[in-house]
Formats: C-alpha cells, structure tokens, sequence
C-alpha cells in the first residue's frame, strides 16, 4: 500500500484532546502521515519518522490548516423534484409548516432509479468538494413500501449511514388514517428496509406524528437492530427530546425549542443534539441558542440537512459561519460540531478526528487557519481533500438539479 506524507501544516486540527484543554487538540507546524487509508502518524513535521520521510508521496501545506474531514451527520440526498418556488413564496412571507414534505414524494415516486442515482451521485461529490467526506443519509420521500426500499437501497450505495425514515410524514393516501400507516411503517415497510439500514428515525412533531406513535417507530426499530435518532422540537416544544434520552437515541436533530428540562435531560445524556443552521436560513425560525447548549454541557453537533424544502445547502462550512455569526459558537466550537460532533451523533469514533487509526480523512484549507471557514463565509477554502488516504478531486460545479417543480406547502 502507498504511504502520503502531509507535511508543513501551519494548524492541524486534531479533535484529539490536550493537557491543557483545548478540545480540538491543535498542532502547529505539523504533519500527518497516511498508510492504507489510515491515519499512521500525527505530530510535529520536525520530529517525523523516518517512515514519514520515505512516503511515496510528499505534499507540502504551505504553512495552511488542515481539519478533519466534516461528519454531516443529517441529510436526505435521495428525492426527486425541485421546490424553488416554496422557497420563493416563503422568503415574501409565507408561514412555514410541517406537511409539504408530499410534494417531493410525488417527484420521488414518479422519478426513475437512474435518475435518482445519478442525482444522488452529484450530490455526493457536491459534498466531497466542500470537505465532507463522511454522510448519513436518510430516505423519507417514498413513503410506500417498494419507494422506501429502494431509497434505503440507493443511499446504501454510496454511505454505510444509511436512516430509514418511512415516518417522515404521514402520506396522502393515509390522510386521517395515521395509526394504520404507523402500522405499515413498523411492519412491511420496516421489514423490507431495515437490511439497507444502520439508523431508524421519526418526525415527532405537531403535523407530523405524535409521541405515541413515534415510540412504535423507534421501538420497533430497535427490535430489528437499527439504532434511533429523532427529528423534533423543530417547530415548537414538545416531549421528543425526552422519548430520544430515554431509548438511548444517538442524536436528536432541530432542537429549535427547548425547554429547561429538555437542555437538563441532554446534558447528563449520551444523546447529541444536531443543529441544523440551514433550515432557520431557509425559514426564518429563530435560530438555536447553541452559547446556551454548549455551556449546560450538551454536546453539539452541526449538520447541513440538505432536502429540497426547509434546507437546498450541502456546505457545512456556510453552516459554520452561520453558527458563529447567529447561534453564539466559536470557530472552534463550530468546526468541533461539524467533525468530532457528527462522528459522535453517529456513533462513529473512526472519523471526525486525525489521529493514529482513525480513517485518513482530512481537508486542507486555502487558509492559515480554520477561523477563516467562518471569518471568509461563502469563500470556496477548501483546497484538497482526502477521503480514506486517497487525494478526491475538487470540483467547483454543483450537482445538476433537474426535473419538474413541485409546489408544496412546506417541508423538509
């Protein structure tokens, strides 16, 4: 197997904890030393082994930073259609609700595998050229049993952090009938997706379903051996932070409003709480007090939610900025929840980091330091970008987004 050797880094981020505290366990004229994918050594370039030194190949940072690769650990990747004109309608004012999530799952329904795969595709490289190289992604725009089977499938294709999320939101053709398509959801459908499945997860939210229901979700997951996550709080109060601490959920995902008790029960919890910055730029909901999570001693994570309705960004780094400039983050708090805190909301210790065995993920910056993710917002940084040790193009282009628009009251 080829070695690399990533040599002359002005700050490397580690997220591998210091004596003296500092959580992202910064380095300064560093290097980082990759072996099959892995991490092989990580330390000061002077005292690089020699090992190190007979890397086949040698790439010189310039004095630059280098961070982990971001961990977007909240994304629905997998749908058909384009909803521009809600977008449009809600920046003249148009009040945002739960519910227009429909409108995609007629495009999804009716788009073909191909189309939804090559869509997919772009997307993923989208993300790669902004330095996310890890991506959980959810389906939820199928709604039946044959679409949300082979939404789980195709997601499946490119990510092993794959979230089967058939109670997204109660379809058309099960209106008033929300008990019997909880039923569908626990039983055929959980059935047929939970083998192309890490994760189950519920939109437990007014519009969407209830506590009750929500809990024969994730139960019945947890049966099938998928592991919960929870959608809620994303547009007023209510008891889904609690249902996720007490069945042990990885992450809950919004957090929009909390109570008191809610920040109290995340705190002394192993469940992360994943602000999605996106989804208040998209609606204008008030964004989350995250100076208020952080000092209760909840841990953070920030993801992009790229779907077609409440959130089109697949850029955590403009999530960074925005959670510096409006959620009261730090840089380095900002740039902790979007590596270290997503590998955490997924359970994941082989990523989000750089350190010896963890996974050669790494992004350098066309920045002396990670400050500048939020000090230079919507300024494309990201230099290079290597994703289990091997060097992946940068491309500047988004991912194409084609087909028929569709004009939906709301969602996700």
């Amino acid at each position: 197997m080829s070695t690399s050797l990533i040599t002359n880094i002005g700050e490397l981020t580690t997220n591998v904890g210091s004596p003296d505290g500092d959580c992202l366990g910064t380095l300064h004229d560093a290097a980082v030393l990759i072996d099959g994918g892995r991490i092989a050594w990580v330390g000061f370039a002077a005292d690089a082994p020699d090992a190190a030194r007979e890397a086949d190949d040698i790439i010189d940072a310039g004095g630059r930073a280098v961070i982990p690769g971001f961990v977007d650990s909240h994304s629905h990747l997998v749908f058909g259609g384009d909803r521009a004109a809600e977008f449009e309608a809600r920046m003249a004012g148009q009040k945002y609700a739960a519910g227009g999530i429909r409108s995609t799952v007629a495009a999804t329904r009716a788009a073909s595998d191909d189309e939804l795969r090559e869509r997919l595709r772009g997307f993923m490289r989208e993300l790669l050229a902004q330095g996310t190289t890890t991506v959980e992604i959810k389906s939820g725009y199928g709604l039946s049993v044959t679409d949300e089977e082979r939404l789980v499938t195709l997601a499946a294709e490119v990510t092993p952090e794959v979230t089967f999320l058939g109670a997204h939101v109660v379809p058309a053709e099960y209106a008033d009938r929300a008990d019997e398509y909880v039923d569908l959801v626990t039983g055929p459908m959980l059935d047929a997706c939970a083998p192309h499945s890490r994760w189950i997860d519920v939109f437990c939210e007014t519009g969407a379903f209830s506590v009750e229901q929500s809990r024969r979700v994730l139960e019945a997951g947890v049966a099938k051996g998928l592991m919960p996550r929870v959608h809620a709080s994303q547009l007023g109060p209510g008891d889904g932070v609690r249902l996720a601490v007490e069945l042990g959920a990885a992450s809950i995902d919004h957090g929009t409003y909390l109570t008191d008790d809610d920040i109290e029960a995340l705190a002394v919890s192993d469940t992360v709480l994943t602000l999605l910055p996106g989804v208040e730029f998209s609606t204008r909901q008030p964004y989350p007090d995250a100076r208020r999570l952080i000092d209760a001693g909840v841990t953070v994570a920030l993801a992009c939610d790229t779907n077609p309705g409440s959130s089109f960004t697949s850029s955590i780094p403009f999530c960074i900025a925005i959670a510096v400039r409006d959620m009261g983050m730090t840089p380095a708090e900002a740039v902790w929840a979007a590596t270290a805190g997503g590998a955490r909301a997924l359970r994941r210790d082989d990523v989000g980091v750089i350190a010896v065995g963890a996974r050669a993920d790494l992004v350098l910056l066309s920045a002396p330091t990670r400050i500048h993710l939020a000090y230079r917002p919507g300024v494309p940084l990201v230099d290079q970008v290597w994703k289990d040790g091997v060097a992946v193009a940068v491309l500047a282009a988004p991912a194409t987004i084609s087909g028929t628009e569709n004009h939906g009251s709301l969602a996700r």
